[in-house]
């Protein structure tokens, strides 16, 4: 019997393949994006024409990313992998990865964004400067109270869909309120009458029976 071993020829006189060799490709969100050509500098063993030494040779691949391509997208080159005695060229596979961004980072088609904003900004409001992938600047207004957990959703302004690239997911805004280490007698005497002595829906309800309370004015004129 032939011991076939490390490869060789199978029952039926044809030569196996190595199982693929993975390797990670790592994109920028801007690949992502806009779409990119990824050239790609390979070294592979491939069998002399003895068929018993080997040798190493390089060579340039060449990947063209599509737009919204999301992690986990895999290209395969079939036979460009390295190659053993008696066996095919394995395939090359390589695996998208998202390289980190300074400022963003996504979760399939949405784009996430950290804010960093103060107490001050986080209870009376604030405006977002916001650079996207494409150079744009997006000022976004922030009016409503950000309590935890509070999320701001911007339609449209993601990555674009995979399935879809002219259509886009969303921005989704997060926000790390930031809070003050120390402060000094007139803030929390300013806080304490803002807030707890005086707060908005104790001051409305009082303007309001106020009102109920002011007696109605006489619009009779005097007699001569």
């Amino acid at each position: 019997d032939r011991n076939l071993g490390f490869g060789g020829l199978d029952g039926r006189g044809r030569k196996k393949q190595d199982a693929p060799i993975v390797r990670d490709l790592l994109l920028s969100l801007e690949d992502c994006y806009h779409g990119a050509v990824k050239k790609i500098k390979i070294s592979r063993r491939v069998m002399n024409d003895d068929g018993i030494t080997s040798s190493i040779r390089e060579k340039i691949l060449s990947i063209t990313v599509k737009r919204g391509w999301l992690p986990g997208t895999k290209v395969t080159f079939e036979g460009e992998g390295d190659q053993g005695p008696n066996t095919n060229p394995s395939d090359l596979v390589f695996t998208v990865k998202d390289k980190p961004h300074p400022h963003l980072r996504r979760e399939n088609a949405d784009l996430i964004y950290t804010a960093k904003i103060n107490l001050g900004q986080a209870l009376t409001g604030t405006t977002l400067h916001i650079e996207h992938l494409d150079g744009r600047k997006l000022d976004i207004p922030i009016n409503e109270i950000v309590k935890p957990g509070y999320k701001r959703r911007i339609p449209g302004q993601g990555m674009p869909l995979m399935s879809n690239p002219e259509k886009y997911g969303d921005l989704i805004i997060e926000f790390d309120v930031e809070y003050p280490n120390s402060l000094n007698s007139d803030q929390k005497l300013y806080i304490k009458e803002a807030l707890i002595n005086n707060p908005p829906a104790k001051k409305a309800h009082h303007q309001h029976n106020q009102q109920k309370k002011k007696p109605a004015a006489n619009n009779d004129d005097d007699d001569d």
